[in-house]
């Protein structure tokens, strides 16, 4: 029981952030391509060190 009084208020609140979030996100002036290129960046990065095993 006490984790779900736990559990419960944490799922509340990331839900109301996440809703918030894509409300602002879609009103916002965003460089999508900046975004994307970030993105593929970091991802690049995480598989290069998975293949290679350094960094």
């Amino acid at each position: 029981m006490i984790r779900f009084v736990i559990i419960l208020p944490l799922v509340v609140v990331a839900w109301v952030l996440l809703v918030k979030l894509v409300k602002d996100l879609k009103h916002a002036n965003i460089d999508w391509t900046g975004v994307t290129t970030i993105i593929g960046f970091i991802a690049l990065a995480f598989w290069l060190r998975r293949i290679t095993g350094m960094g």
